[in-house]
C-alpha cells in the first residue's frame, strides 16, 4: 500500500526540499512506500483532504479542526517550541505605527492561510476594524503580500510569523512589523488518517527520538525544526476548541 503525505500550504518555500528527505527517511525507517504531494494553496488540498486522498499530513491549526472532527485523523507530534504567530506588517515608510492608526477602507494583503488571517483580523479590533470595514486582496504567497506592500497596493499584510522571518533580507529592510501575536498554543500538528493508524504507535516513537540519531538530526535541519514533541488528541482538541473560541 502506498501512502499520500502533504504539507499546509503555508510552510516556507525554502523548506520544500526539507520535506522530501523527510519523506525519504520516514520511508526508510518504517518500510512503507509515502508519496509526498504539495498543494499551492488550501482550497486545491483541502478538496484532495475531502476525497480521502491524503494520509499524513501536517497541518495548520484552523484545519486541523476539520481533520480530526469530520475525517477522523489523530495527532502524533507538533515541532518543539513553535507556535503559529501571526504578524500585521506594513511597508518601512508607512505613517502607521501602532494599530489605532489604521482606519475603516485600509487595504489588507494576505494569503488563504485560515488561521493567520482570523487572528490578525482579531489584532485589528482595537481599530474598529473588521471584516465589513476593509478591503481585501488575497494572493497565493507570503512574498506576493510582501509585494503588495512595497508596490503601495497594500496598506497592511498579514503574514505567518515564520513566513516573514524567512522573507529575503531585501524584502525584509523595506516591511516594518507592526504587531505580532502571542497565542503560543496554536501549532501546526502531525495528524494521521484512519488508514495509517497502525503506524501510529511506531511513527510517534520515531519522532520523538529524531534528535538521537546524527540522520535524524540532519532531516530536522532541513526543516527548519528544532525536533517533536508528542501531541495527545486530548492536546489538539483543547487547540480546536480556542480556534472555535476565536472564531466566535
Amino acid at each position: 500500500m502506498r501512502y499520500v503525505m502533504t504539507v499546509s500550504p503555508d510552510f516556507p518555500p525554502a523548506q520544500i526540499a526539507g520535506w522530501y528527505i523527510f519523506n525519504t527517511w520516514l520511508q526508510r525507517q518504517l518500510g512503507v512506500q509515502i508519496h509526498v504531494e504539495l498543494y499551492q494553496n488550501f482550497s486545491s488540498q483541502r478538496i484532495a483532504i475531502q476525497n480521502d486522498g491524503i494520509d499524513l499530513i501536517y497541518a495548520n491549526p484552523f484545519d486541523a479542526a476539520m481533520l480530526v472532527r469530520e475525517k477522523g485523523f489523530t495527532a502524533i507530534a507538533t515541532p518543539m517550541h513553535k507556535s503559529d504567530e501571526a504578524i500585521i506588517a506594513v511597508a518601512v515608510d508607512s505613517a502607521v505605527q501602532c494599530i489605532e492608526d489604521l482606519k475603516p477602507g485600509i487595504r489588507i494583503a494576505t494569503t488563504d492561510d485560515p488561521d493567520v488571517n482570523l487572528i490578525s483580523m482579531i489584532m485589528l479590533e482595537p481599530a474598529d476594524l473588521s471584516a465589513h470595514n476593509v478591503e481585501t486582496q488575497t494572493v497565493d504567497s507570503y512574498v506576493l503580500v510582501a509585494k503588495q506592500l512595497l508596490q503601495g497596493q497594500a496598506d497592511v499584510g498579514f503574514f505567518l510569523r515564520d513566513a516573514f522571518e524567512t522573507l529575503s533580507g531585501v524584502i525584509q529592510r523595506q516591511v516594518r512589523e507592526l504587531i505580532r501575536s502571542e497565542i503560543h498554543v496554536i501549532r501546526h500538528v502531525l495528524l494521521l488518517s484512519p488508514r495509517m493508524q497502525a503506524l501510529h504507535g511506531e511513527l510517534q516513537q520515531m519522532l520523538l527520538m529524531m534528535n538521537d540519531d546524527i540522520k535524524g538530526k540532519s532531516v530536522l535541519q532541513s526543516l527548519g525544526l528544532l525536533g517533536w514533541e508528542a501531541q495527545e488528541q486530548e492536546d489538539t482538541e483543547f487547540m480546536i476548541d480556542l480556534m472555535d473560541t476565536l472564531v466566535s
